[in-house]
């Protein structure tokens, strides 16, 4: 972008990849992140969904959007992008086109299996059976609702609902979840993007404090 890191009062880094930036300024979690994003985007929001390519997040906000809890599911694939990734494989179907293909269902076919590798093969099993791949895919989203849901029920579920990461612009896995918990859920702009806003607007508030 022609950016000289000179250019760049002040510096902050997040998720996954936030260690390998040595010359950062500050390094700050992506729980951190996400929840100053979805306050500024959403002041009212209460609880974030997130579910992004390598894990899922359900995050609560105060009143002040500070972080009052939060469990996170990392240790399987079950429940993230990196499922939609694998089903989408397997499918032979690109992975962006998986929340159109759900809304074309007419009889969802269940995925019961909680392990990628089991699902994938679940999902062979009902591509050998016959089975239409929207229905097959409204099962993949269901499975990935009823994943994170269990999540929810861990920290509980409080009104304004935003979900976040790049699973959010799948518009099938948004229907499933707000018919597995029953609520309204808002998706953030450009929602793989919530961490690197929160990051920014934290970046821009030290900066402002300092007189930057």
């Amino acid at each position: 972008a022609g950016i000289e890191r000179s250019d760049i009062s002040k510096l902050v880094v997040t998720g996954y990849g936030r260690m390998t930036f040595p010359d950062a300024d500050e390094q700050i979690s992506e729980i951190t992140c996400h929840a100053k994003g979805v306050h500024f985007l959403v002041p009212n929001a209460r609880t974030i969904i997130d579910i992004g390519g390598q894990d899922a997040k359900v995050i609560k906000l105060d009143n002040q959007g500070y972080v009052s809890n939060f469990v996170m599911n990392e240790k399987c694939a079950a429940g993230t992008g990196r499922f939609l990734e694998v089903m989408a494989r397997v499918l032979e179907i690109d992975v962006s086109r998986l929340g159109e293909l759900g809304e074309q269902a007419e009889n969802i076919v269940p995925i019961s299996s909680t392990c990628t590798v089991f699902a994938e093969s679940e999902v062979i099993s009902q591509l050998a059976a016959g089975k239409h791949i929207p229905d097959i895919v409204a099962g993949i989203h269901q499975s990935v609702a009823r994943r994170v849901a269990g999540l929810t029920g861990r920290v509980g579920l409080t009104p304004q609902v935003v979900m976040t990461g790049g699973v959010a612009k799948n518009i099938g896995v948004v229907k499933a979840m707000e018919k597995e918990l029953k609520v309204p859920i808002i998706v953030a702009p450009r929602s793989q993007l919530t961490g690197a806003l929160g990051a920014a607007l934290i970046a821009f508030e030290s900066s402002a404090g300092k007189g930057a």
